[in-house]
């Protein structure tokens, strides 16, 4: 199910002092599996100090420039992270998966689309900024994009060259936490940095689609308010850097042991786990190679369906309401709530 492939690295460009962007050599034989469409992402897989390492990182380029480039910031203790951007080489074998991901830019003629990125969120939106640029010439982009300082803009140069290139359509804004910088914002995108691009300076543009990406508060702030700016809800596509626990579905979840039947590749296996475990956790820990990526309930890799029994949810920010309904659960963030439980990773 979670199937990967072994790839060399091709470029590793510097793009801040903690970020590079990482393009990887797809061979002729794969390169129709890794067709993707904006704002998709790929998950990253290495063996680091004996342990198996998976990260989930969006694709920055264009699905019509032929590369699968992403871009790879330094986090704090972040295993994966720290390896490739101070270890990583050009010629290195890694593995990947193909593309997934519900972020998705549709391109249609004649529209106004707007985005509002934060930190490394600019990845994804910069292949749907760059994607309706070079395929929707009656299209523009207006981007708001937050940083702590220019030092720390990732793309800043790529940027600044598609203002200049398309000067008529694609309208650049920045705002920066510690900085004063001319012609930027000093602060974090929230609601009233929102309301003065929608609201104020773009009061005559009706935006047919809203692209967010970045911290949890961030994409609350901006959505709430883009929909007081009657900015359909179905309109505003976001994606979080990390989701936060529901409580009251969190103290839904008992002490207890639950039968499980796991459905993957075509296998059943059945076993039993403890109700305090999630099941992607308890499937890994019973040597099924189950999907999954992020383990942060922020991506779809862990997707699966609940046929028989019940699980709570304690993590989401990806899954419809109708979704719900039918079953279907991020497994690294669903916990069994009765003593039988049947789960689908095939049926998804």
């Amino acid at each position: 199910m979670a199937e990967f492939h072994k790839v060399n690295i091709q470029e590793i460009k510097q793009e801040t002092a903690d970020a590079v962007s990482v393009v990887f050599k797809i061979p002729e034989n794969l390169k129709a599996d890794f067709k993707f469409k904006a704002g998709q992402y790929i998950t990253l897989q290495k063996e680091i100090n004996n342990e198996e390492i998976r990260r989930a990182y969006s694709i920055c380029s264009t699905p019509n420039s032929g590369e699968i480039r992403v871009a790879i910031k330094k986090v704090e203790n972040g295993i994966f992270s720290t390896y490739a951007t101070s270890s990583l080489k050009v010629g290195d074998e890694i593995e990947i998966s193909v593309p997934e991901g519900r972020f998705l830019l549709n391109t249609e003629a004649n529209k106004n689309y707007i985005g509002f990125a934060a930190g490394s969120g600019i990845t994804p939106i910069l292949s749907m900024v760059k994607t309706v640029l070079e395929t929707e010439s009656t299209s523009n982009f207006t981007l708001v994009y937050g940083n702590k300082s220019i030092a720390d803009t990732i793309f800043f140069d790529e940027l600044e060259q598609l203002k200049t290139t398309y000067l008529d359509r694609f309208k650049l804004h920045y705002i920066y936490s510690r900085e004063n910088v001319k012609n930027g914002l000093r602060g974090r995108i929230d609601g009233n940095v929102t309301n003065y691009f929608v609201k104020n300076m773009y009061k005559e543009t009706t935006f047919d689609a809203a692209f967010l990406c970045g911290p949890e508060e961030m994409i609350k702030d901006v959505s709430k308010t883009l929909g007081n700016n009657k900015i359909a809800k179905e309109n505003v596509h976001f994606e979080l850097f990390t989701a936060s626990v529901d409580k009251e579905k969190a103290a839904q979840v008992k002490e207890g042991q639950t039968e499980i039947t796991v459905l993957l590749d075509d296998e059943e296996t059945t076993f039993t786990m403890s109700q305090t475990d999630d099941l992607l956790a308890a499937s890994l820990r019973n040597d099924l190679d189950a999907p999954y990526s992020c383990q942060g309930g922020v991506c779809s890799s862990c997707l699966c369906k609940v046929t028989e029994g019940k699980a709570v949810m304690v993590k989401n920010s990806i899954l419809t309401d109708s979704e719900i309904e039918e079953g279907f659960v991020l497994a690294c963030q669903a916990f069994p709530t009765t003593s039988k439980i049947v789960i689908d990773f095939d049926d998804v």
